[in-house]
């Protein structure tokens, strides 16, 4: 149940944010969920797409350089505690979290929690044994 995920190095200047969104979008792509970390020079911008083979070839043929990368999705209540416990079940397990991002999305209560995992496999057993619901495309991408 991993999901793939698509880095890009982008400018840090006026714009720069701007143009991948505005390829995407001009293909039909939606973006479910991105994460954007920055340095004084350039960012990195984390995105899920549905459409991930055709958003990579996009960027790609429009000079970005995109790397792929799979993630973990899990749901967790959205609630004061719902991220510490499940933070908690991880390093129970001594799963090592590279970075996560989360976001909310009416889904009856519950946000979802994008992880970069170490050792994904592991991670997905590990989190299944413990009843956390892990993800997968079709339920992250259901509308």
């Amino acid at each position: 149940m991993k999901i793939k995920q698509l880095s890009l190095f982008i400018e840090n200047r006026t714009g720069a944010l701007s143009a991948p969104c505005k390829i995407l979008s001009d293909a039909g792509i939606n973006i479910v969920t991105l994460c954007l970390a920055d340095t004084q020079d350039f960012g990195i911008m984390r995105l899920i797409v549905k459409e991930w083979q055709k958003a990579k070839t996009l960027l790609e043929s429009n000079d970005y350089v995109v790397k792929t990368t799979d993630v973990v999705a899990i749901e967790v209540h959205d609630c004061p505690g719902g991220l510490a416990g499940i933070l908690g079940e991880l390093e129970k397990s001594k799963l090592n979290v590279e970075y996560m991002y989360a976001f909310t999305s009416g889904r009856d209560g519950k946000a979802v929690l994008v992880f970069r995992f170490e050792k994904p496999d592991e991670a997905i057993k590990a989190l299944s044994d413990k009843k956390i619901n892990v993800l997968g495309e079709a339920h992250l991408f259901k509308k």
